[in-house]
Parts: C-alpha cells; sequence; structure tokens
C-alpha cells in the first residue's frame, strides 16, 4: 500500500508542506495547482525538492471544465490541457487530476465525454502522460463514479483511466459494490477523506468539513475494502479540506494523515479478498483490561497538598519505590503514584506543567504487542533509564507530552509493583470510601487536537468513539467525544476547548497544554461513600438548592431521595438504561479535580450535569488575571 496526499491537505508554505509530508512517511505527494502557483519557483524546483525528499509526485491537480465543452470553447480546453502537460513534464509526474465539469456552459452526453477524453489521451500519450478522471459530487453532468467509469470505458485509451475518491462516492450515498468490477488496471489513484455526517450542500462540506480517514463518519474502510477487491495496490491518496487543518501544525496533520491510512489499510486486510493489498503487518489492536495506574508529578509541597485529598478519599500509602522519591497509594483496584523525583521525565513534566497526573498505564493483553502496533502507526517510544532490577514498562508519547504505559499479566510488569516497590506501614486512621476503580480519564486538548487524540486512542486500542456533544460552560462551549471499549475497561472523555475563558482552556492555559484535567472512580454505594469521606474530612463542590428542586421536578424523584443527594451534594442523571450519581471534589490547582460516580446501567457520562458543575468550580477557581500566588 503506498501513501500519499495532496499539498491542499496540511498547512503551510508548499516547501515546509513537502518536509511534513516526508518527515511523516509518505511515499508521495499530490502537488495542487494553487500550491505551486503560489511557490516562487519553477516547476522543476519542485520536482527536484520532492524528490530530494525521497517523494514521488503521483499527479498534479486540479484540470477543471474540461469535457462536453461547446465546439466554441472545446480548442481552448485542448489549449489548457497542453500547457498542464508542460508543467508536469517539469514537475516529474505523469498523471493528472481532471475532475468532471461544473460549467453551465458544459454539454451532457457520455460519447461526447468519451470523445474528448479520447482525444485528451492521444495528446499525453505522445509525451508519456496519463489522465485521470475523477466524478465531482456536484459536477454538472456527471457526479456519480459510474458514469465516469462508463466515459473512460467508452474512451477506450489505455492513457486514459479513473480517479476514485471516497468522499464524492460516499458523500452521495453510492453503493460501493458498483467498484468491484471495475478493472484494477484502469483505476490510476485512489483519493481517500472522511467527513462528519452533516445535512450541507455537497460543495460546502467537501470544502470545509473532510476529515482523514477514521475520524469521520463515512464508510471509509468499505469503500477502500471494494477498491482492494479489484486488486489494484496502487497509490491511496489523502484530499483534504478541512480549515481546521488549514491552521493547524503542518507536521502534526501531516503525522495524523499518515497514521490514519496505516491503520486503514490495517482494517483492510483483514477483510475477506484483500489479501492483493500490501500493507505491513502489526498485532490487532490491544484489548484494554483497566486502568493500572495513574502516576502524578509533583514537588514537595505540591505532593503534600495532593496526598492530603487523596487521604480524605480514602487512600492509603501502600508502598515506597525502592530508589526513587515514588509512592504508592491504593483503594480497590485504583493504583496511585505520587513521583516527586528531582530528576528524569517526571520532574520535567512539573516543571512545564506544575503537579499533573501526567502519566497513565494500561492493562493490556499483550504489552510488547501494544507497543509494536502503537509504534507502527507513527507513535513516540518512552524510554528512560531504570536501575538494575527494576522493570523496564513500554511507554509511548501521549496526550500533551504526557505519557502511556503498557502493563500486561503474563510477564514481569504485571509484578512491578512488587519489584519496584518495598511495602509500608503506617497507623494513620483513613476511612475506606468504597471506591473499586477508575470510571473515566478526562483528558483536556485544545479543540483542533481532538481528532488527533481520538485516532491515537482508536488505532492503537480496540475501542470505539461515541458522537461528539456540547459542553455548555458558563463562558462558552466545549465540544466532549468519549473512547471506550465494550466493557467499560476504558473510558477516556475527551474535551476540546476552544477559548481560555472556559474551565477547560483556563486549565490548558494555567498548565501548560493539554493532560488530564479529572479523574473518576466509581463506586457501588454512593451515599455509603459520601459518609466515608465526611469522616475523611472530604470537602465536596458545593452544589446550588436551586438544583435539587429542577432535577426532583424533571425525573420525579421521591422527595426523601432529593433530600438525600442534596445533603451530600450528589448530582443524578438518567438515561433510557439507568440512573448516574455524581459528587466531586472541588479544584486543584489550575482546575484539576476528583469525580466520584455509581452508574446503574446508566451509558453516559452526565452532560446535562456539566453546566451545573462548571459553574460550582469556577467559582472556586482564581479569577482571571489575579497571579497565582
Amino acid at each position: 500500500m503506498k501513501t500519499s496526499i495532496a499539498t491542499v491537505s496540511i498547512s503551510g508554505e508548499l516547501p515546509e508542506k513537502l518536509e511534513a509530508i516526508a518527515a511523516a512517511g509518505f511515499d508521495g505527494v499530490e502537488i495542487f495547482e494553487n500550491d505551486f502557483l503560489a511557490f516562487d519557483g519553477s516547476p522543476r524546483d519542485v520536482g527536484r525538492m520532492a524528490r530530494d525528499l525521497g517523494l514521488e509526485i503521483t499527479l498534479f491537480q486540479p484540470f477543471r471544465d474540461f469535457e462536453g465543452m461547446p465546439e466554441a470553447l472545446r480548442q481552448r480546453t485542448f489549449d489548457r490541457a497542453e500547457r498542464k502537460f508542460d508543467v508536469m513534464q517539469e514537475l516529474g509526474t505523469d498523471l493528472v487530476l481532471v475532475c468532471s465539469n461544473v460549467s453551465p456552459a458544459a454539454l451532457g452526453g457520455i460519447d461526447r465525454a468519451a470523445n474528448d477524453f479520447r482525444e485528451l489521451g492521444d495528446r499525453a500519450v505522445k509525451r508519456g502522460l496519463r489522465v485521470g478522471y475523477e466524478a465531482l459530487a456536484w459536477g454538472r453532468h456527471i457526479n456519480d463514479h459510474r458514469d465516469a467509469w462508463e466515459i473512460v470505458r467508452r474512451a477506450d485509451h489505455p492513457n486514459v483511466g479513473l480517479i476514485l475518491d471516497s468522499f464524492h462516492s460516499l458523500s452521495r450515498k453510492i453503493e460501493v459494490n458498483s467498484i468491484r468490477s471495475i478493472p484494477r488496471d484502469k483505476i490510476f489513484i485512489v483519493q481517500l477523506a472522511d467527513a462528519p455526517l452533516i445535512d450541507m450542500d455537497l460543495l460546502y462540506w467537501s470544502r470545509h468539513f473532510r476529515n482523514m480517514p477514521g475520524e469521520g463518519d463515512l464508510p471509509v474502510t468499505a469503500f477502500t475494502a471494494a477498491i482492494a477487491e479489484t486488486g489494484y495496490d496502487g497509490y491511496f491518496s489523502l484530499e483534504i479540506f478541512n480549515d481546521q487543518f488549514r491552521g493547524g501544525s503542518t507536521r502534526s496533520i501531516a503525522a495524523d494523515g499518515h497514521r490514519s491510512l496505516i491503520y486503514l489499510g490495517d482494517q483492510v486486510r483483514r477483510l475477506p479478498n484483500a489479501e492483493r493489498l500490501t500493507v505491513p503487518v502489526m498485532p490487532d489492536r490491544a484489548k484494554v483490561d483497566g486502568v493500572a495506574f495513574v502516576e502524578f508529578s509533583a514537588d514537595k509541597a505540591g505532593s503534600q497538598e495532593l496526598v492530603a485529598i487523596l487521604k480524605t478519599l480514602g487512600f492509603k500509602k501502600t508502598k515506597s519505590h525502592r530508589t526513587k522519591n515514588v509512592d504508592f497509594f491504593e483503594q480497590g483496584d485504583i493504583r496511585l503514584i505520587v513521583n516527586t523525583e528531582q530528576e528524569g521525565f517526571a520532574n520535567t513534566s512539573f516543571a512545564v506543567h506544575g503537579t499533573s497526573a501526567y502519566a497513565l498505564a494500561l492493562t493490556v493483553d499483550d504489552a510488547r504487542n501494544a507497543l509494536s502496533r502503537a509504534l507502527a502507526l507513527g507513535a513516540e517510544q518512552f524510554v528512560q533509564p531504570v536501575a538494575e532490577g527494576e522493570v523496564q514498562i513500554p511507554a509511548i508519547r501521549g496526550v500533551g507530552g504526557g505519557l502511556v504505559y503498557f502493563i500486561d499479566k503474563s510477564s514481569d510488569l504485571g509484578r512491578f509493583s512488587e519489584i519496584d516497590f518495598l511495602p509500608v506501614e503506617t497507623e494513620e486512621r483513613i476511612t475506606k470510601a468504597h471506591l473499586v476503580r477508575v470510571d473515566h480519564i478526562a483528558q483536556t486538548v485544545a479543540y483542533d487536537e481532538m481528532l488527533t487524540w481520538l485516532l491515537f486512542y482508536t488505532s492503537i486500542f480496540d475501542t470505539h468513539k461515541t458522537p461528539m456533544v456540547d459542553i455548555i460552560d458558563p463562558s462558552g462551549v466545549v465540544r466532549s467525544q468519549v473512547v471506550e471499549n465494550d466493557n467499560g475497561a476504558l473510558r477516556i472523555t475527551m474535551n476540546g476547548a476552544e477559548n481560555r475563558r472556559t474551565l477547560a482552556g483556563h486549565f490548558i492555559a494555567e498548565t501548560f497544554g493539554s493532560g488530564v484535567q479529572h479523574l473518576a472512580f466509581a463506586t457501588s454505594n454512593i451515599f455509603a461513600t459520601a459518609q466515608a469521606l465526611r469522616e475523611n474530612g472530604f470537602q465536596p463542590l458545593p452544589i446550588t438548592a436551586n438544583y435539587y428542586g429542577d432535577v426532583e421536578a424533571r425525573f420525579g424523584l421521591d422527595p426523601a431521595l432529593t433530600e438525600r443527594l442534596k445533603a451530600e451534594n450528589i448530582l443524578y442523571d438518567r438515561d433510557e438504561h439507568g440512573e448516574y450519581f455524581q459528587l466531586y471534589s472541588g479544584t486543584f490547582g489550575e482546575g484539576f479535580f476528583f469525580e466520584i460516580v455509581q452508574r446503574q446501567g446508566y451509558k453516559g457520562y452526565g452532560a446535562p450535569n456539566a453546566i451545573f458543575r462548571i459553574a460550582a468550580l469556577k467559582k472556586q477557581m482564581r479569577p482571571e488575571g489575579v497571579p497565582a500566588s
């Protein structure tokens, strides 16, 4: 599977784009005409830059409004084509993309268009060039790849072929089975793009909302599988028009694109009849059995404040590291690590972000395989020296530059806490709060990073995405989407902030980057937990009395239950599956907090309560413009 991307897909000037595309690992690049026209250099210069970076120029595009023009305009279209051919030969590419005509002057007729392409093919063959025809979803007469194929078939020219684009076909809901009968040698290149399902004008949808395969809702895997069944194994090229990408990091978006293609290829190769598609073999997506631990970085003062909160939550220090200033806290199946080392990555993280949950460890079916898959998909490996006899835990860099560790139970990785830590005894009286496991981890990112990290998790781990929801903050809107697996062992809520006045935006701005903003722990009895927390001196987030009057009326709650909720500052929600109870801590640092939840069949994350929780949390925050103490 050879990978390519159109220069229009990412931000920056042409040289910067080419460097990012090469660095991401692509084999080829489509040169978009506007990028070339804005470049202060010759076509030969562009070709030389691409080749020096190890990139093949897969095509030059677009050539618009060609076929079916009336006689008075027809000769001009061929003159324009000859100019395109001149540029192509200097660039060093042999393929031009001709998109279906949208001109009001265009005349219909399959045979008329086929005759035009036959003549264009005759001109192209003299120069050793090829012509690829693509049906635009909004083409005046041709807007379906089946009609485009019929034109190519009737043109019957070896240098004229078809270009298939997933967006143009899938946005019109064209049956992908129609692709399987197209001869593979007549498919000159395949362009891929996904998109969220939005009911809007096709042209506007295409020009502003395309995204990488796996980031949207279109059946791109089925489309690609149909192409693979033809035996095609040429270039698969991304063509993305997206306002967010145009303003994003050139290298980051290019890396996302390459990851999306490799992940797509891995999905397709596992399907029947796709054996001719040559894709690097990698392990299956990692199955996650739970959160092994969450690790905090802190200095001495920050750790004292954090540990004090953990004790009120019922956590007890059970172990200390053999050689490092690292302590281990446990309750139920929850393990939290507090790292106050003054050297190493944890200290570097603290220097940048302050006290933070900078690392999480996931229990997977096979840690080495999980690492292998992550690296195959472009993740950055993290390795830090360990003392002799200590366990080297496989890890990659994750959100905000933090760490994701891989733990499994079939090796010493599953015994790392016994090998690296020594048990400690404490006579301190702490009431257990009946917390049993990590329910979910909430990571806050800049909104334009959301697609990156959603793809990161869904491509590496056996997970799926839930639909995006809007979380209302008194100062704006935060977009939220969840990555979770079927058994609920891994749930990550991804919250995208667009302005710093929201609670999420404040967190990113004041902690200098994306990261974990809150941890949610599960209990089987929220009221017993609330009582235990009270005994430990826990200070719950105060919720207004007005909230409880509304929730009682909205759900028809028994007034006695409402009073219990109000007395403990517990929020309530219900869906078609069951009930949900939420209890929050106040804020720690610049907006970090803890949550305790009880699920009784409930599938969501309490989104209707978010506005009330956020309003209460913001009352505890340092006001904007007031320096941190």
